[in-house]
């Protein structure tokens, strides 16, 4: 091969993918201007030395906001903003996107504040996140919930059946809407496809938070999008496994949609701040790009193999297992949730953290989930693998006592109130030990997952009390 030939072939590999925000936003950078408008620390000359030194001074000069520099505006979307959201709509395969400040949950809020309104029933699953109930708080709509499959042995919640969903459009003639997390924070993958044709077939649009899986569209072995199942809007944590900023995620409004996209928008235009953040706006605009890029798929195959690869080891150990789809059901393979004979979630953990310096994403009860990421070495992960090697060669105790202290939700609630009704009635603050019989009045759900452990107009039982260790007092419906 002549070097002719080889500038020609690299030439062609490093093909530019265009990143219309992070375009605008260098060209400001490269053209400085003199400043009289917010951001007030004013490229940086304003803020704390160390603060500056810690994150650098071209990462203060790019922090600024929308209308400014011809960066476009975010609400409603222009220039090199819209321009962004549509090659993320194609990206994605969407009709519409939205670039989200304030994560996936504004835009569950924004579906929740635009598209439901007060008395209306939601058939939603119980491990939803919090921000699904928070949208129907403000909304006045009504959870009906759907009860997955649980995964007792592993302490986590599994899939939604097609069938539950069925009989539930079949038993209730009044559902506006349902709403399903897919996949769940672990990685379990429900048949979307057959809940969106029973959808379809009853006349209700189908709602995906899809926030754990942005990476599905640009991976063949990675489930399919909801987007291409027949759901009518989906949203996507590209801050989670995407390579964005934290707090920036997407909407998406699916192909033939049944959704009012307008007061979706109308509905995010309240939501958001009226001062967007660029720096954010262009890292989701850089996640997409490179995801669409050579070198993006590049990292995602090795994501993919570095999981595969993590799987294999483990299925050689003794001690240690990882969850499997063995029984009617799939998993996104990035992410592995795995448990220990003998330990809890969160011993593992802490013996991961202590010993190996290792952080993992999450513990429960009964395991614990690691992330394959784009960004992650297969040295990274050679090193997870030696460290798990010697715990399950090392006979460690565990400490915890499970039937004390858990983690992961896994509780059916007894409703007594509406949730609007609840959030509003007047509370009082009551001691943890008296609360047992009483009405929660506020949202009690940890980060991670989220998922609710109390919401308001449940009764709380005897069985909420291993999930409240952490809490000396509870509000309640006086």
């Amino acid at each position: 091969m002549t070097s002719v030939t080889r500038t020609i072939t690299k030439r062609k590999q490093s093909t530019k993918v265009a990143a219309p925000i992070v375009e605008a936003l260098k060209k400001a950078y490269e053209n400085p201007t003199y400043q009289f408008h917010i951001p007030g620390h004013t490229k940086g000359n304003g803020a704390l030395p160390e603060f500056k030194s810690l994150i650098g001074r071209k990462a203060l000069c790019v922090d600024t906001t929308d209308e400014f520099d011809n960066l476009g505006t975010l609400h409603p979307a222009t220039g090199p903003i819209k321009e962004a959201q549509e090659l993320a709509a194609k990206a994605f395969g969407a009709k519409k996107t939205f670039f989200l400040l304030n994560g996936s949950t504004a835009g569950n809020l924004a579906l929740a504040m635009g598209l439901t309104k007060k008395g209306q029933k939601i058939i939603t699953n119980r491990n939803c996140h919090r921000s699904v109930l928070t949208g129907m708080i403000i909304s006045g709509a009504e959870p009906l919930w759907l009860i997955p499959n649980r995964f007792e042995d592993w302490g986590i919640w599994g899939n939604v059946s097609p069938e539950s969903v069925e009989e539930m459009l079949h038993t209730h003639d009044d559902v506006s809407m349902v709403w399903i997390t897919n996949p769940t924070y672990e990685g379990v993958v429900s048949d979307i496809k057959s809940i969106a044709a029973i959808c379809k077939k009853y006349g209700v649009p189908l709602i995906v938070d899809e926030a754990h899986a942005c990476l599905w569209n640009f991976n063949e072995h990675l489930p399919t999008s909801a987007l291409h199942l027949g759901a009518d809007a989906v949203v996507h944590s590209l801050h989670k496994t995407g390579g964005s900023m934290s707090q920036s995620s997407m909407l998406h409004i699916a192909h033939g949609s049944m959704l009012d996209v307008d007061a979706v928008e109308k509905a995010l235009k309240l939501l958001h701040t009226t001062s967007p953040s660029l720096m954010l706006l262009a890292s989701l605009d850089a996640a997409r790009a490179n995801l669409e890029s050579p070198r993006g798929k590049k990292q995602l195959a090795r994501a993919v193999a570095n999981a595969k690869f993590l799987r294999r080891e483990i299925d050689k150990m003794e001690h240690i297992h990882h969850l499997t789809p063995d029984f009617g059901y799939k998993t996104d393979i990035t992410k592995v949730f795995i448990k220990a004979d003998g330990l809890s979630g969160k011993r593992l953990e802490s013996i991961l953290e202590i010993d190996f310096n290792i952080e993992v994403e999450s513990a429960s009860d009964a395991g614990l989930l690691l992330l394959s990421n784009i960004g992650n070495k297969r040295s990274d992960i050679q090193y997870l693998v030696d460290s798990l090697k010697k715990i399950d060669e090392t006979h460690y105790s565990d400490i915890c006592h499970l039937e004390n202290k858990k983690h992961m939700p896994m509780l059916t609630p007894i409703i007594e109130m509406s949730l609007r009704e609840a959030f509003y009635s007047e509370k009082e603050t009551i001691p943890k030990s008296q609360a047992i019989g009483r009405i929660s009045a506020e949202v009690i759900a940890e980060c991670p997952p989220g998922i609710a452990i109390l919401l308001p107009g449940e009764l709380i039982t005897e069985a909420h009390m291993p999930y409240l260790n952490d809490y000396e007092f509870i509000e309640v419906i006086k």
